[in-house]
């Protein structure tokens, strides 16, 4: 059994899908971010940054934080999702260090505060813009991000290009992208993954 701290937002999103995904049971204990429920003594004490997600492993009382870090013990404890190791962990950290906070930035400044700072806006506009060409330039000759396989690369990236609709990019314009995106939304796993709070949550269409 695998205990989850999580919210809900695109890194929480990864790991109940992967979870959903390898079939493995899991309790959810939900923080609220806008409280600051990441902040109390004994959630730090697991997580250094007072960052969700985390997990801890009953099987062995193994915890590990940081959404790619979990990703790949998962991967490696049930033996799936990480055939070819050396690709798939360069399109993780592509995740990890630029899909991500870039995104991430863009929500900050577009959905959550716009007209705050229009050098902000501008900026991560056009680098989340040139995200989707790159994420769409590789689906053009590759099936998934990794190659021909499904794998957690894909998982990784999948819930932040979710967001689309926050975007006001048009996931529309990018055929490969769209493509990969709808494919991924039709898995059993991932729908019951992104709705890990059993609320109804529908993955958002292009």
């Amino acid at each position: 059994m695998i205990d989850l701290y999580t919210a809900n937002t695109p890194n929480g999103k990864k790991i109940s899908i992967m979870l959903e995904e390898i079939g493995y049971k899991y309790n959810v204990n939900t923080l609220d971010l806008n409280k600051g429920d990441q902040f109390r003594p004994e959630f730090k004490k697991i997580s250094p940054f007072s960052k969700i997600p985390v997990i801890k492993d009953n099987d062995n009382n193994e915890v590990v934080f940081e959404s790619g870090a979990i990703l790949i013990y998962l991967a490696e404890k049930s033996g799936k999702y990480f055939d070819n190791k050396n690709i798939i962990t360069q399109w993780l950290m592509a995740q990890m260090g630029y899909v991500g906070p870039i995104l991430g930035q863009h929500h900050q400044f577009h959905h959550y505060n716009p007209g705050k700072s229009e050098f902000g806006e501008q900026r991560y506009f056009k680098i989340s813009t040139s995200i989707y060409k790159n994420l769409d330039e590789r689906l053009s000759v590759s099936k998934y991000l990794a190659g021909k396989n499904y794998s957690i690369a894909d998982i990784a990236t999948f819930p932040w290009i979710a967001r689309h609709d926050w975007h006001d990019i048009g996931l529309k314009n990018y055929n490969n992208l769209c493509r990969w995106y709808l494919e991924i939304s039709e898995r059993e796993a991932v729908i019951r993954g992104y709705d890990y709070l059993n609320k109804g949550e529908k993955i958002p269409k292009p």
